[in-house]
């Protein structure tokens, strides 16, 4: 039986953080809110959005969940899997 591996480069890794960065910073300027607003929102420091937003660090699932409930977006929209 043969085990099929999936292998991320880093380059592909980069890519998802840039989009899930970029759509995070759209959607949250689009909804007219600032990063203490959404970090209020999500009990967060607005340091860590900050870092969300320049693809410093990611987010776990729970506040992704959260983050696509507030704006009413997919979390394949927000993290680059879908265009809307």
């Amino acid at each position: 039986m043969f085990h099929v591996k999936f292998f991320r480069t880093k380059s592909s890794i980069i890519y998802k953080m840039n989009k899930f960065s970029e759509r995070l910073k759209e959607v949250r300027i689009e909804n007219k809110m600032t990063r203490k607003q959404l970090a209020d929102a999500l009990y967060v420091s607005e340091r860590l959005i900050s870092y969300w937003e320049n693809g410093k660090r990611e987010c776990n699932f729970d506040t992704l969940i959260k983050i696509c409930n507030i704006f009413n977006i997919t979390t394949d929209y927000l993290l680059g899997r879908s265009e809307f």
